[in-house]
C-alpha cells in the first residue's frame, strides 16, 4: 500500500557559514544556520520519507541537543530515513522536493543534488524530484533571510 508523506523545513541565513543544499556546497556569501549543517532541502525530504512511515520527525531522531550531530552532514540524516523504510520491509517509490529562495540560481546544481539524494537513499537519479522557485521578494525568504523546502514522498509500504 503506498503511504505518501510531506516534509517542511526553514533555516535563516547568515554570515560566516557555508551554503549546502542537497548535499552541495553552493558558492553564496550566505550559509543556512543549523546545528547540522542545515540542508534544508534534505531535511525536508527526510522528514517527508518518515512522515510516510508514520514516524516522528528528524528532530527525534537527530536532536539539536546532541553534540553528535554538530556540523553533520544531513546524507546522514537520510541514510537513517532509509534504513528505517527497510527496517518495515518497504521501499521509497519517489521524492518530490521544491526549494524556496531568493538567491543564489539554484538550477544549475540540481543535478549533482539528485545524485546526492539517491545515493543517500539508494535509488536512482529520476526517482528524485527537486525543483526551485522564489518567493518573489515576499516575506523574509524574499528578503533573502533564510530558505525553506518542501517534499513529498511516497513509499510502498506492506500492510
Amino acid at each position: 500500500m503506498v503511504h505518501v508523506g510531506i516534509g517542511y523545513d526553514v533555516h535563516q541565513l547568515v554570515e560566516g557559514r557555508k551554503l549546502i543544499l542537497g548535499g552541495v556546497e553552493i558558492p553564496h556569501t550566505k550559509g543556512l544556520e543549523g546545528h547540522s549543517d542545515a540542508d534544508v532541502l534534505m531535511h525536508a525530504i527526510c522528514d517527508a520519507i518518515l512522515g510516510a512511515i508514520g514516524e516522528v520527525d528528524i528532530g527525534h531522531f537527530f536532536p539539536n541537543t546532541d553534540p553528535r550531530w554538530r556540523g553533520a552532514p544531513s546524507n546522514v540524516f537520510l541514510n537513517e530515513a532509509a534504513r528505517q523504510v527497510r527496517l518495515r520491509g518497504a521501499r521509497i517509490i519517489n521524492i518530490d522536493a521544491t526549494l524556496i529562495a531568493q538567491q543564489p540560481k539554484i538550477f544549475p546544481h540540481i543535478g549533482q543534488m539528485k545524485v546526492n539524494i539517491g545515493a543517500a537513499l539508494e535509488m536512482t537519479v529520476h526517482k528524485v524530484g527537486i525543483k526551485a522557485t522564489t518567493n518573489e521578494h515576499m516575506g523574509f525568504l524574499g528578503r533573502e533571510e533564510g530558505m525553506a523546502a518542501m517534499a513529498v514522498a511516497s513509499v510502498d509500504l506492506p500492510e
